[in-house]
């Protein structure tokens, strides 16, 4: 391979008459509105007039050493030519020359006009259903990229070509491709195309495809469009490769990292920022990402100008057409919380964005308190009965497609059956009719052990996104709160910070109130030896807790809200 690089202008040769021959085609690629059209002189005589832009001549034997030049399309001589130079080529070589470059001012990256020049070329393909295929990168503001065919798929076919690069003849099988062009990181497609090489009837073709024209062009004197075009050994227009679809995913993304460290966070797509300042139980609507390319996700501080203090950072491939909830959840503090379960991303393939049926309300678990143990869920209003079963923690259960009514659920751990609450899920209130939501398990059980982060709940993400919805603990249960037995009193429930007890005692039956956390662990335990007792809760966390009544003879149990 050679290269040339020529200050202004362009170059074309001739079948002129020369001792010494070589064989060249000329591919005209320069974007410049200045040299849209040009004609080209080779030793003063009119070779190619009117040669206009992503045009490509046939190939033609020349000489070995001539001069060229370059004049307006209405030239009728040599005098003052826009372009001169001289040219030397190897004898018996054949050649493709690529003219290329701007002349002009006005472009956010000029690059100088130049002569890109590849041999040995080909002129035939290698074989009868062969398509022998010559890459060269020639847009002047596009970055070094990649091309990959996705629809075999074969993978990276060209790896790293910069502009004014050539990369050797592909000797592809004569068939119909997909070619996506990727950034330098092969993280983000810059444009797809289709590549149609036996549609086009290029079988035993040698051809060369060339990237062409402006990414942006507002930014370069309204010049040409990128694209994709191919030559072929015959010469004439370029033939413009049809433009293929970008393949996509929809993607949501849940802020559930109830570490106070975590309240705020920035979220970076490579290195772009795509979610800034984003707070916890904070839904993103369901956004479009491209999908079958590694792009790496950073999560940093909501102050971040960069990725480079990431707090966390992941790689993910999406599928085309897939639908995916992304939930952030755990522990970044390397202090403070028990247990510290790290930050991770938990990803739910095949999400919805709105209900399956008319009139229903598609229904999504997950389970995202570090601190609760697996739990099951169940509707107690119809009574429906299961709809999660040892839920643990970072788990999804299976969308529940309900009709949009108001229910109740309670929430029991499922190595005891321990209430944790009853919830109120108002799918109707809430107008949710035709809906697809998510229900997070968020906060602490336990916010004392746990640098007094949020307490524990039940959260909605909306598709929409948004501030996530609270569910409220239901005030109408009939099941377990701690009512008086024949001569027994608890009150108030929901507490503040203080629990009164009435009873008539019988002390010899050794009577002994505890209040238990949800997973079990007893945070207050105090024997009864007055008819009056008064229980201080200024310590506890607000939370769901168990509250146990023990005699020799008898247990009560219940659920006491502390708020």
């Amino acid at each position: 391979m050679k290269k040339l690089l020529l200050s202004i202008g362009m170059l074309a040769v001739g079948a002129l008459s020369f001792a010494q021959n070589a064989r060249v085609q000329i591919i005209h690629n320069s974007p410049d509105p200045l040299a849209d059209t040009v004609d080209v002189w080779v030793d003063n005589t009119l070779l190619l007039d009117d040669f206009a832009f992503r045009t490509a001549s046939p190939f033609v034997t020349t000489g070995t050493s001539f001069e060229v030049r370059i004049q307006p399309k209405t030239s009728t001589d040599t005098v003052n030519p826009v372009f001169f130079q001289s040219v030397t080529l190897t004898a018996n070589d054949t050649f493709i020359v690529v003219a290329n470059g701007t002349i002009g001012s006005g472009f956010a990256n000029p690059q100088p006009f130049g002569l890109d020049v590849f041999t040995p070329a080909l002129e035939s393909g290698t074989g009868m259903m062969t398509t022998n295929t010559l890459v060269y990168h020639g847009s002047p503001d596009a970055p070094t990229v990649d091309a990959y065919e996705s629809s075999v798929p074969a993978g990276t076919v060209v790896d790293d070509i910069s502009y004014g690069e050539f990369q050797g003849y592909l000797p592809l099988a004569t068939a119909d491709y997909t070619l996506e062009v990727r950034n330098q990181s092969n993280s983000a497609i810059v444009a797809a195309y289709q590549a149609p090489l036996s549609t086009l009837g290029l079988g035993g073709e040698a051809i060369t495809v060339l990237a062409s024209g402006f990414l942006n062009p507002a930014a370069n004197n309204n010049g040409p469009a990128f694209g994709l075009y191919a030559a072929t050994a015959a010469g004439g227009p370029l033939v413009a490769l049809p433009s293929a679809t970008i393949p996509t995913a929809r993607v949501q993304v849940i802020h559930n990292s109830a570490d106070n460290a975590a309240a705020a966070v920035d979220v970076w797509l490579n290195d772009a920022p795509l979610l800034d300042n984003f707070r916890f139980r904070t839904a993103s609507p369901f956004v479009t990402a491209q999908a079958g390319v590694p792009f790496v996700v950073s999560i940093a501080d909501s102050t971040s100008t960069d990725t480079t203090t990431a707090i966390a950072q992941y790689t993910f491939t999406l599928d085309a057409d897939s639908t995916y909830v992304i939930v952030a959840s755990g522990i970044v503090s390397p202090s403070g919380y028990s247990p510290a379960t790290p930050f991770d991303l938990d990803v739910m393939m095949g999400a919805r964005e709105v209900a399956n049926a008319s009139g229903n309300t598609d229904v999504l678990i997950y389970h995202g308190a570090t601190d609760a143990p697996a739990v099951d869920v169940n509707e107690i209003s119809v009574p429906a009965g299961a709809l999660a079963t040892n839920l643990a923690y970072t788990d999804f259960n299976p969308y529940l497609e309900l009709a949009t009514a108001n229910y109740q659920i309670d929430v029991r751990v499922n190595s005891n059956n321990n209430l944790v609450a009853v919830y109120d899920v108002p799918l109707a209130a809430l107008n949710l009719a035709d809906s697809a939501i998510t229900v997070v398990a968020s906060g602490f059980v336990n916010p004392a052990n746990n640098s007094n982060g949020p307490a524990f709940g039940l959260w909605v993400a909306l598709a929409s996104g948004g501030p996530m919805i609270p569910l409220t603990i239901s005030t109408d249960l009939e099941e377990n709160p701690v009512k008086a037995l024949t001569n027994f009193n608890v009150y108030p429930n929901p507490a503040n910070d203080q629990l009164n007890i009435e009873m008539d005692i019988n002390v010899n039956e050794n009577p002994e109130m505890m209040i238990r956390t949800i997973d079990g662990r007893t945070v207050v335990r105090e024997r009864i030896s007055n008819r009056f007792t008064n229980i201080d809760l200024s310590s506890l966390p607000a939370g769901v807790y168990m509250i146990e009544f023990r005699t020799n003879t008898a247990i009560e149990s219940g659920k006491l809200i502390v708020r």
